[in-house]
């Protein structure tokens, strides 16, 4: 019943709450035993990479749709969670997120923090305050001198009291100046949330956390905080400064060196356009900054080489600077990964392509090309580049359909409808001559 009325209404959170619930119960009542489990969500491998596919094309309403599949499988397995999570995310429905992670948490007898802090901030980011505020009091149980969470409470209080409204409010001995002074803590918060910060404001929105570091140098999420505020406020030495100290604490946290990787990079680029406004020389910084990002990221593909996303950017680069057979090594690898595969798998096509290995590029973009079901912009690049290989092989007719395929979606892709007519001339040229 619920899953027909999520069918026709796919946003209706209470539809999802319901069944949600239904899950659970029905789980509890099944009992089942851990190997039936594990054999279930051995099954279940296909139907994952699937709904991570999904995600990744931004499909995220079917995506939610096939993770209930998976919830009624198991509600409180973790790896369902993430993916019933990552679907809301993509789907842009906070709330939705919120209540799988709630269901798991108050529902199984684990007192896992973890999974109360991302209610908390599903709980935020959807705007519910007060479901935030009560999170956020129940982690205080167990960690009553967390002064980051301190801190996210008495945020969280201050947003509360104001979209509880002035009505509240009236008529109260120093009501309006207590909304008042929440109000402007706010309106501190919402500085610190602009697109982009700059003046007061940046020093305003900085201090909690300059405050916060003093007492905990450690804390990398205030030092993440921090950064992204001075990041915002293109105060990018700022920015550096602080995530070198803090990889200095913590050094192994791919998050914080890619932070700070693009913080200097988003440095070298700000010089850049200072140069080129002002007419000056910029090929000396440009160069620095190519080599720079280059010698960063197989620094950080050294320590971390097992990340897919990280292979895929040195992959690019090399392929950029034409080290074709740096690139294919890495791509090759970053092509494991379900999140990089089909643009790898374009990018290891046009490196074979440019070594004049035609055949083994043409066998990754026809694998990637049978791998996207319908016609996105990687796979408009995908056609464009099997049809440049059959033009450049004699074979038109394959280059004309190819084209084809292209222009019938989109007449503006490229110079699509040019070679298309190039081609078409060929092929009638060579039929006036037989």
């Amino acid at each position: 019943m619920f899953n027909q009325a999520l069918a026709l209404l796919p946003t209706c959170i209470e539809a999802r709450k319901n069944l949600r619930a239904a899950q659970v119960l029905a789980f509890k009542k099944s009992d089942p035993s851990a190997l039936s489990l594990k054999i279930k969500k051995i099954k279940t491998l296909f139907k994952r990479m699937k709904i991570k596919k999904l995600i990744d094309t931004g499909n995220g309403l079917e995506a939610m749709r096939q993770t209930e599949e998976l919830m009624a499988i198991n509600p409180f397995d973790q790896d369902y969670i993430d993916l019933a999570v990552k679907a809301a995310e993509c789907a842009k429905l906070p709330e939705a997120a919120a209540l799988t992670i709630e269901a798991a948490y108050y529902s199984s007898s684990t007192n896992d923090r973890s999974l109360l802090e991302k209610l908390a901030t599903y709980y935020t980011i959807a705007k519910n305050w007060s479901k935030a505020k009560s999170v956020y009091k129940k982690i205080l149980e167990s960690s009553p001198s967390d002064q980051r969470i301190l801190q996210l409470l008495k945020n969280t209080e201050a947003q509360l009291t104001i979209a509880s409204g002035w009505e509240q409010n009236a008529g109260k001995v120093g009501g309006t100046r207590e909304l008042l002074r929440d109000k402007e803590e706010a309106e501190r918060l919402d500085r610190g949330n602009k697109a982009e910060i700059t003046g007061s404001d940046v020093d305003k929105a900085a201090e909690e956390y300059i405050e916060c570091l003093k007492v905990i140098p450690h804390d990398a999420n205030a030092a993440r905080a921090l950064a992204r505020i001075y990041i915002k406020a293109k105060r990018y030495n700022d920015a550096i400064s602080v995530l070198e100290n803090i990889t200095k604490i913590i050094s192994s946290d791919p998050e914080l060196d890619k932070m700070l990787s693009n913080a200097k990079l988003s440095a070298f680029d700000m010089l850049i356009e200072e140069r080129k406004k002002r007419r000056e020389d910029y090929t000396e910084v440009q160069a620095e900054r190519d080599l720079f990002e280059l010698e960063d990221l197989t620094s950080r593909v050294e320590r971390y080489p097992n990340d897919g996303g990280l292979r895929f950017e040195v992959g690019s680069l090399m392929l950029k600077h034409k080290r074709y057979d740096d690139a294919i090594r890495h791509l090759q690898i970053a092509q494991k990964s379900i999140k990089n595969r089909l643009e790898s798998l374009y990018l290891l096509a046009k490196c074979f392509i440019a070594k004049g290995q035609r055949d083994l590029g043409v066998m990754q973009l026809e694998t990637a090309f049978e791998a996207i079901p319908t016609m996105t912009e990687l796979k408009k690049k995908i056609i464009y580049e099997l049809a440049a290989c059959a033009e450049d092989a004699g074979e038109d007719e394959k280059a004309y359909n190819y084209y084809k395929d292209i222009y019938s979606n989109d007449v503006t892709f490229l110079d699509v409808e040019s070679r298309m007519m190039i081609v078409k001339k060929a092929i009638d040229s060579k039929k006036t001559s037989n």
